[in-house]
């Protein structure tokens, strides 16, 4: 499938939502193929192929190299529910990576110790398996150190919306509709996960500057 990335036509980037690009598919929309779906499975295979880059990166920053296997369990999921599916609550990117999210609560030890040990040695053992990746390359670059340690020291629900946020690229709409929490919820998990991650980067970026 081809498309085309064209700016948002919602106007400029807010604070309510990040800045992104939207792909014009040149096939059926996604809404469409759910629907299809439901009568012929196989088109849902077309909703793996445009999404699934996008939630497997989402899901290795979290989790390493578990990220295949969720990956795996977050398209199955959605398969079962897709009946379920209601468009006019939520996109389908927003509603595969709320799938993955409450997958990775099921794994939350998991993500703490890696961030832990990025933070301890800058290593991440999943880009080992994944050295000619660059996306993989460049998200173990960016945990390193303060950043990894202030991640881990989140409570898992502010740490799921922070990195709906930055990482998932979505709203503060479409992050409330994603953990079914109300909009108010989402923002002030926002705001304390930002408060508190600022707080263990302060100190880390003025020895920098002092150096």
């Amino acid at each position: 499938m081809s498309s085309v990335l064209v700016p948002m036509a919602d106007g400029p980037p807010s604070p309510d939502r990040p800045p992104s690009l939207h792909a014009l598919p040149s096939g059926p929309g996604d809404t469409e193929l759910i629907a299809r779906s439901v009568a012929e499975p196989e088109q849902f295979a077309a909703l793996f192929d445009r999404h699934a880059a996008a939630v497997h990166r989402y899901l290795g920053r979290r989790v390493g190299e578990l990220a295949d296997d969720l990956l795996s369990e977050t398209f199955l999921i959605a398969f079962r529910r897709r009946t379920a599916y209601r468009p006019e609550r939520v996109d389908v990117r927003p509603w595969l990576l709320g799938i993955a999210t409450n997958l990775v609560h099921a794994h939350a030890r998991a993500e703490r110790r890696r961030y832990r040990a990025l933070a301890r040695t800058g290593a991440d053992p999943a880009a080992a398996h994944a050295s000619d990746d660059v996306h993989a390359r460049v998200d173990a670059e960016a945990l390193r150190g303060p950043l990894a340690a202030a991640l881990a020291g989140l409570a898992g629900r502010d740490r799921d919306v922070l990195l709906l946020f930055a990482w998932g690229q979505l709203g503060y709409e479409e992050i409330a509709v994603a953990l079914d929490v109300p909009i108010g919820t989402v923002r002030s998990r926002l705001n304390r996960a930002r408060r508190q991650t600022r707080a263990v980067l302060a100190p880390a970026y003025t020895s920098e500057v002092d150096r």
